[in-house]
């Protein structure tokens, strides 16, 4: 008789969602599903509010990676003005989106996916954690501590708080940085870019060797790819074109305000997740190396830029690239390529603290409400993030749609949990480390599921089961 396994909750992710997976007959697996069980409505609510309250606001939908979203919005609120923010005020935003990264790439990489390779992914699930790292090397935990916190003090003192932050405003940044405060921050800087030189070595040493046989057969799938790059090609985390690129290394560029004529969003009955695809490729499939298949995140990004503009992730990106090719399609190279990332934000945060303009007193411009469209695009730490946004006459929000990096990596999500599935469960046969390493191929991307379980407007359907204190279902109310 068939089989259905549950892996709920999956366990270091933000956010909370459950793995499906069905076993036929003969123990092996069918399909296998991530279904997302948490809700939220920012579209929906949003519309009605001035937009210039929008970079205040969309900072709640994540605490952890508030700052994609402030700086977004921050973005889009520009456009929908009609504005070019002060040049210092767009240097602060930069600023702070690398560090606000550093922040999040140290997170995932020793806290959230480091349990799996510091421990290794059959280690029992009460030692699999932040204390098992902790214990396995103390040394490096009190280092990662220090500068995550650090990260947090660096913020704090740019804009005022870290978390929820409101310091982006139409036009600009809204308050300067002043010289005492940014020679603070230069040897803070300095640290993290320690940090990030240490972290992608120890790994390259004693981690990825280790495991390779683990990425060339967890999760693996074969997809295009979503990122932002400059005018020339560089890798740009906050501003630039879209490039689309294709499995067979080939793309598209386009304009970020254009991005409805390159992403189509399909829904599904079985998650409150949307799956975005690249709607000029053919229309949405859910099948592995699909036309209309796209990832975003730290694999797509350096897969789609032509070069990264810092000296030392520029030499690590080459290194990886005689290793894997472009583009690079493993999926657990997501976690190398969050590595060269954390090191590239660490050297741009010290070019951007010795540039002299960061303390320019000239930081935002004036604004003045009008009836617009804006479109707001930044790099989250976990992908390619849209703002959009319509006004009319007096600066009131009629339209909201957001595209959250998670969403776009929805399709490979699902795709790569199938594939490892498929891959490691035989006859029936599978242990707690071997769901673990199904989980892995989750945690690769990194999702953040309260960011992307947005939208709201009565065409999900919710299922609410009513249980008795014996735990007898009493009742099922359906909104279908």
């Amino acid at each position: 008789m068939g089989k259905t396994l549950v892996i709920q909750p999956v366990s270091r992710i933000e956010g909370h969602a459950k793995v499906t997976i069905q076993l036929n007959d003969a123990g092996d697996v069918d399909d296998a599903r991530v279904n997302v069980i948490e809700l939220r409505g920012f579209e929906k609510f949003c519309v009605g509010k001035p937009v210039e309250e929008m970079p205040r606001i969309t900072t709640r939908i994540c605490g952890v990676c508030p700052w994609s979203h402030h700086l977004a919005s921050a973005k889009a609120n520009d456009a929908v003005f009609g504005v070019e923010p002060a040049p210092a005020g767009v240097k602060l935003r930069r600023l702070c989106n690398s560090i606000a990264y550093m922040e999040e790439h140290i997170l995932h990489f020793y806290i959230l996916g480091g349990p799996d390779f510091v421990m290794g992914p059959s280690t029992e699930y009460p030692t699999r954690n932040v204390i098992g790292i902790v214990g396995a090397v103390p040394e490096v935990a009190r280092q990662v501590v220090k500068v995550r916190h650090m990260c947090a003090k660096m913020l704090e003192t740019i804009a005022g708080k870290s978390i929820h932050p409101d310091a982006a405003v139409p036009g600009g940044f809204s308050k300067p940085l002043q010289k005492e405060e940014r020679d603070a921050l230069l040897p803070m800087a300095q640290e993290c870019l320690e940090l990030a030189k240490f972290s992608i070595k120890f790994a390259k040493e004693n981690i990825f060797p280790k495991y390779l046989d683990a990425v060339k057969t967890i999760g693996t799938i074969t997809s295009g790819f979503l990122g932002t790059v400059a005018a020339d090609g560089a890798l740009d985390l906050y501003e630039g074109k879209l490039r689309m690129m294709y499995s067979d290394g080939s793309y598209e560029d386009f304009a970020t305000p254009d991005y409805a004529d390159f992403i189509g969003e399909h829904v599904e009955d079985w998650t409150y997740l949307k799956f975005p695809y690249a709607k000029k490729r053919g229309p949405f499939m859910l099948e592995d190396n699909a036309p209309s298949l796209y990832r975003v995140n730290t694999l797509a990004r350096i897969n789609v830029a032509d070069y990264i503009p810092t000296p030392l992730a520029q030499k690590e990106l080459e290194e990886f690239r005689a290793n894997f090719g472009r583009p690079a399609q493993l999926t657990l190279l997501y976690h190398w390529a969050r590595l060269i990332e954390l090191l590239y934000n660490a050297e741009m945060a010290v070019q951007l603290l010795n540039d002299p303009e960061i303390t320019s007193r000239e930081t935002r411009v004036k604004v003045t409400p009008r009836a617009a469209r804006g479109v707001g695009v930044v790099e989250a730490p976990r992908g390619t993030l849209i703002h959009d946004y319509t006004t009319d006459e007096n600066g009131l929000l009629t339209h909201v749609n957001l595209i959250v990096a998670t969403c776009q990596n929805n399709s490979a999500i699902n795709l790569s949990v199938r594939q490892a599935a498929k891959t490691l469960i035989k006859g029936g046969q599978y242990d707690q480390g071997t769901l673990n390493m199904v989980e892995m191929a989750i945690r690769a991307y990194d999702p953040c599921l309260s960011c992307a379980t947005h939208k709201l407007d009565g065409s999900i359907p919710i299922k609410l089961d009513i249980v008795g204190p014996d735990g007898k279902l009493l009742d099922t109310l359906t909104n279908s």
